[in-house]
């Protein structure tokens, strides 16, 4: 179509294994005659191709990519490309459109630094490079939020990096009555539309997510009687949101089990599970939350994008170290990692003991410390908002992918 309408195109971004089929209609047409051919010339300009294709993976678990047998492919596709040149690239058994999508892109990457190296053991041969996912500013920053960025770094909205000087420049009380704002509005959304009403004074732990099982939603809830003993302590209220797949048994299992863990809380800790999880209510929850939490199955998280936009607001996060959160990750300046980073992370309990232990020993208590919560509101701002952002993200794709490509495809 684009084509059609008058547009040369000198780069194409495949994003996923899906996408695959844009680069073999390109391997189609680079096609010649056997007329045209001199002895040992293949069929197909492969080097051609792979000049304007750039593949982005997203999938960090080898199952997560697509697998076809030949026999649908010969179905479905016919002749369109020579079944012998589709084995050698996409696999000798089995069409994996991951494999396929590698052989025919020159610049690959993944979109952490993590997921990279995933990504380059699942593939080995491959050369992946990381570039790591961002949010948009504009739209995942609360109004109140906004309003004090407009004051203090005019110009955030289209420079983040101008945000970097957010925790010399934010008074800590614009801070402090902007996340109010934002609190009392997810307090207001959580009454109206679940009947739960939260104490705004306690801290509030915030989780949102795709519900799947590597996410380990239910990790919190592994020892309910150690969360009620911290509770009777240092209360604090949760709020909880999120959709299963339709055919995501374990997912839709969990959503279950969350609503039991929240009904067998009751009286001890305020939990609300908010319904029909969409954008507006991530927003919400990423600025009014408290604390954000993630806990993926390292390493298993690719990026992550929720604790970006909870940092944009100034809600630090609690995680573990994987996807995005090992870059942006400083103890106590931007937020708390649950573990130390190392195998024991992918241990249900022993994760579930080291987040207990954080959040009773550490967060809780400097909840009740003012301007030191407030730092940390300002660390989280000032080092990750100003960093993991949609401005960025595409800097570095036209830099490292696009233009380069293009360049190159040029000079070639």
């Amino acid at each position: 179509m684009l084509e059609a309408l008058g547009f040369g195109i000198d780069a194409y971004h495949l994003n996923e294994g899906h996408s695959v089929l844009l680069a073999l209609e390109l391997l189609r047409r680079s096609g010649s005659d056997e007329s045209e051919r001199r002895d040992g010339d293949t069929r197909y300009d492969v080097p051609r191709v792979r000049a304007k294709c750039h593949f982005t993976t997203h999938t960090p678990i080898d199952a997560g990519h697509d697998r076809f047998p030949y026999d649908l492919v010969r179905r479905l596709l016919d002749d369109f490309v020579d079944e012998g040149t589709l084995r050698h690239l996409a696999g000798e058994n089995e069409l994996n459109t991951t494999r396929l999508a590698l052989n025919l892109s020159e610049h690959v990457n993944g979109v952490a630094r993590r997921h990279a190296e995933t990504a380059a053991k699942l593939f080995p041969g491959f050369r992946v490079t990381a570039i790591t996912n961002g949010i948009h500013p504009q739209t995942w920053a609360h109004p109140a939020i906004a309003r004090v960025f407009d004051g203090v770094c005019e110009g955030w909205a289209v420079e983040p990096e101008r945000l970097m000087r957010a925790d010399s420049r934010i008074p800590n009380d614009a801070i402090a009555r902007a996340h109010e704002t934002a609190k009392l509005e997810l307090v207001a959304r959580v009454r109206a539309e679940h009947g739960v009403v939260l104490d705004p004074r306690l801290p509030l732990i915030g989780f949102a997510r795709r519900m799947t099982e590597y996410k380990r939603p239910e990790l919190l809830f592994t020892d309910l009687e150690r969360l009620r003993a911290i509770a009777a302590r240092q209360p604090f209220s949760i709020v909880l949101a999120g959709k299963a797949h339709p055919r995501d048994e374990s997912g839709r299992r969990a959503v279950e089990a969350l609503h039991r863990h929240a009904r067998s809380l009751a009286g001890c800790i305020q939990v609300a599970y908010l319904a029909n999880y969409g954008m507006a209510t991530g927003l919400a929850m990423v600025a009014g939350s408290d604390v954000w939490l993630n806990t993926p199955q390292p390493p298993l998280e690719a990026s992550g994008t929720s604790g970006m936009k909870a940092a944009l607001n100034g809600v630090p996060s609690l995680s573990v170290l994987d996807g995005w959160w090992l870059e942006g990750h400083i103890e106590g300046v931007t937020g708390w990692a649950i573990g130390n980073g190392d195998v024991v992370q992918a241990d249900n309990t022993a994760a579930a003991q080291a987040l207990y232990d954080k959040l009773e020993t550490v967060i809780l208590p400097l909840f009740r410390v003012h301007d030191a919560w407030l730092a940390v509101m300002k660390g989280a701002i000032a080092r990750n908002a100003s960093l993991f952002h949609s401005h960025r993200m595409m800097r570095r794709y036209a830099a490292e992918a696009y233009l380069l490509e293009a360049v190159s495809g040029a000079h070639g």
